[in-house]
């Protein structure tokens, strides 16, 4: 805007030059971005995986040669997140392939003329649980991880129950 003197009154018609607002878009609420479909980002973005498993084993070897107490620490902190994240990622893989299972399923009881059923969340969390069983019986851990659960339900039973105080 023009610089005007502060003595001299304004005038009430004032010409002023318009400045064009510069509108901010959110990527993910835009419709030029186009729709997320979580196959083509994997697919399209799969190479960062490689590069992943490359850093992560660059973190292992610097963690073998550290002497450093707090470096060791840092770097061991890093490895824990690095193997979380991977796995969150294989979790959430093995999801999206069941759904699409039960899709692919759904489709072809359609195409036989049947109606389709769709599972309750609740059918959908027992048929996950049997196959998180059924993978724990596998790899031979499915007593330690049903001791770990007693222990847990154990203690959470204790904390409801009355102390003797109360008595």
């Amino acid at each position: 805007p023009l610089e005007m003197s502060a003595k001299k009154p304004v005038p009430f018609l004032r010409q002023v030059v318009s400045v064009r607002k510069k509108v901010h878009r959110d990527p993910r609420f835009d419709d030029l971005s186009g729709e997320y479909n979580p196959d083509i980002f994997m697919k399209t973005y799969s190479f960062l995986d490689t590069i992943k498993k490359q850093e992560k084993e660059m973190v292992q070897k610097q963690l073998k040669k550290c002497r450093n107490v707090e470096q060791k620490e840092k770097l061991q902190q890093l490895l824990n997140r690095m193997t979380q994240q991977e796995q969150a990622q294989k979790k959430q893989q093995q999801v999206r392939e069941r759904e699409l299972a039960l899709k692919r399923q759904q489709r072809e009881l359609a195409k036989q003329g049947k109606k389709p059923f769709f599972l309750k969340k609740s059918e959908k969390r027992k048929l996950e649980l049997a196959e998180k069983y059924a993978e724990l019986k596998r790899s031979g851990k499915l007593e330690s991880f049903l001791s770990k659960k007693r222990k847990r339900n154990a203690i959470k039973d204790k904390r409801r129950l009355p102390s003797q105080k109360d008595l």
